[in-house]
């Protein structure tokens, strides 16, 4: 079952000085939902931090699993002894719902999600941090094609040497790519695995496995290496929130290779598990300020730091993180800095 936005907001309304939730400035009174909305875009019509979701439903526990909202659900704004109230309409089918903190269930077919999951997908897909470059060195590696051929493709047999795990028969297939290292400090913080391929073990003899290959991004090589599946679903789930510790990062890469960032785009943090991070957590982006020459002293000062847009973490590693933007009122770069909301 997903949180739903309409009860989060109920809580919003209930526990609204407590959890210092504050309705936006200019907020609708009635509001229509439509396909291609999510709760994060309909959240910030009502509310002006929509990434406090969490502490608003942590606030009334009494709520376990709030309903779900559909495209043209009707959301009403209403005051009850001066509180403000949600109720919505669920129209021929489903009649008028006032929200209240009990316990529903309600099929999640077609029901509006929180973020846009397919900007993360098609990304998470393609996309994986080595913490330890000891682990490339361990894992098993790609010695021949069929035939002795060098590069290899969909449907090709490749044969592999090292350990492999009995109790998985499919292996993603990676070539080392980028690594990173903090740019302040230096210290080593991963390495990105470029993703190449899967392939399905088929047949071992010795520490020599036979794979066939059954997807290919480009084509495969010698000395390409071998992970196993990471268990790692999409939460589809995602419930936008403050850090728990105070965070002070940089967005250190663009996965897809561009020079300017924007919003829906995926980037890479210098920030991870070990500084407290958590899939969900939302970080403000502050543009970095330019250093210009003072034409009246002739010495060189830094323009200050200004905020310039919102990403969420949706996946997190010991030291480094990958968010998607969210928001952005200005073009984004690299050694941008993230910073608690």
């Amino acid at each position: 079952m997903r949180k739903s936005l309409l009860a989060l907001l109920l809580l919003a309304s209930a526990g609204f000085c407590q959890a210092q939730v504050q309705l936006k400035e200019g907020h609708p009174e009635n509001y229509t939902v439509v396909k291609g909305d999510t709760l994060w875009d309909i959240s910030g019509k009502f509310l002006s931090e929509p990434w406090k979701w969490k502490e608003i439903w942590r606030a009334n526990p009494q709520i376990a699993n709030p309903d779900l909202i559909y495209p043209g659900d009707r959301l009403t704004l209403i005051w009850v002894d001066g509180q403000p109230r949600l109720v919505v309409n669920r129209g021929e089918s489903r009649g008028t719902i006032k929200l209240s903190p009990t316990v529903r269930s309600t099929p999640m077919a077609e029901a509006i999600p929180s973020i846009p999951l397919g900007a993360i997908n098609a990304f998470l897909l393609s996309n994986r941090i080595i913490d330890d470059p000891e682990d490339f060195n361990k894992a098993p590696y790609i010695v021949a094609g069929n035939a002795e051929s060098v590069l290899s493709g969909v449907g090709d047999r490749v044969y592999a040497r090292g350990k492999f795990d009995s109790a998985h028969s499919v292996y993603g297939i990676f070539r080392q790519g980028k690594t990173y290292t903090d740019p302040v400090s230096g210290k080593f913080l991963g390495i990105n695995a470029d993703d190449i391929g899967s392939g399905e073990v088929i047949a071992r003899e010795g520490d020599i496995s036979t794979l066939m290959l059954q997807r290919s991004n480009q084509e495969v090589r010698v000395a390409d290496h071998l992970f196993a599946s990471e268990e790692r679903p999409v939460n589809s789930t995602f419930f936008p929130s403050t850090p728990q510790t105070t965070i002070d990062g940089l967005i250190i890469d663009v996965p897809r290779g561009v020079t300017q960032i924007g919003v829906m785009d995926v980037v890479t943090l210098n920030r991870g598990k070990r500084d407290g991070l958590a899939e969900g957590d939302v970080l403000a982006i502050y543009k970095t300020g330019e250093q210009v020459r003072d034409q009246v002293v002739g010495d060189r000062i830094k323009i200050p730091d200004e905020r310039a847009g919102l990403l969420m973490v949706f996946r997190t590693y010991e030291n480094l993180s990958y968010g998607l933007v969210l928001h952005a009122t200005r073009s984004l770069a690299v050694l941008d800095k993230v910073r608690n909301p």
